[in-house]
């Protein structure tokens, strides 16, 4: 009985707490007391409670303006953006930040957050890649500009997520004329991707899918441009084994350059 008495004590006091917390919170926001609602926003991101802070800095930021605790204020305004996942407000706020605050302790991580919120809205490989591409940049700009960071290594990982997306997006383009039978299309767009990213994961992929399309293209051209069109198919197997000779394509290419022989054999 005693320790459910205590319970419903301890419960009725939470409430009361968070009750007058919100109240008070309430106030701060509708009081004209521009440090008040400083106090009770600083406390706020303090306590993790970003969301609420950021009601509060919204009033508190124009008030600010020009004065000391300018600075201050702006990073924490940016970084609660962040904090909440408003990467779209806290990449354009960390901005304004670096900006304003050229020399500011605070830039370097201001300028490697706002490069992060960049690279954070990246979407889909499937969709538009410009914020992608925004990211990237933003990225390669902070290395530059400091490339002793304490974020550099994670910044450097990043870039190569961001840069694997625009592969895959560029890579999965190319494949698409393959898939619907646009085959020298195919095989231009393949060896574009081929020459802009020599150090892609989807390169094998890419030289195999150039030598099928090629080899497709071949076997049902008419019958003067069979042959060379199908030894040209053979070059790119060659290639292609000379690059990765136990890939994961190995074994259907081996089987195309087989047809490939067995088709020339007819025309010789």
């Amino acid at each position: 009985m005693f320790s459910r008495i205590n319970k419903k004590i301890i419960i009725v006091a939470v409430a009361a707490v968070s009750l007058a917390s919100c109240s008070e919170y309430q106030k701060a926001l509708k009081s004209e007391d521009m440090g008040k609602k400083y106090a009770m926003a600083d406390s706020l991101y303090d306590s993790g409670k970003y969301r609420k802070s950021l009601k509060l800095w919204e009033q508190i930021v124009p008030s600010y303006r020009g004065k000391p605790q300018a600075e201050r204020i702006m990073f924490l305004y940016a970084d609660a953006h962040f904090k909440v996942e408003d990467y779209y407000l806290a990449g354009y706020q960390f901005d304004r930040f670096v900006s304003a605050y050229p020399d500011s302790e605070k830039t370097e991580e201001a300028q490697y957050k706002a490069a992060l919120s960049y690279a954070e809205l990246s979407p889909n490989y499937q969709l538009d890649q410009s914020e992608t591409q925004k990211g990237l940049d933003q990225l390669q700009q902070f290395i530059a500009a400091y490339p002793e960071s304490e974020y550099t290594e994670d910044a450097s990982e990043r870039i190569k997520e961001l840069s694997i997306k625009m592969q895959k997006k560029s890579y999965e383009i190319a494949k698409g004329w393959h898939k619907i039978m646009e085959y020298p299309t195919a095989i231009s767009a393949l060896d574009d991707f081929i020459s802009d990213y020599p150090g892609s994961p989807f390169r094998e992929a890419a030289f195999f899918y150039k030598l099928d399309s090629q080899y497709q293209y071949g076997s049902k051209s008419i019958n003067v441009l069979v042959r060379p069109r199908l030894e040209e198919a053979l070059e790119m197997y060659e290639t292609l084994t000379r690059y990765f000779p136990e890939g994961e394509y190995r074994a259907q290419a081996d089987e195309i350059k087989l047809d490939i022989e067995k088709i020339l054999e007819n025309y010789s």
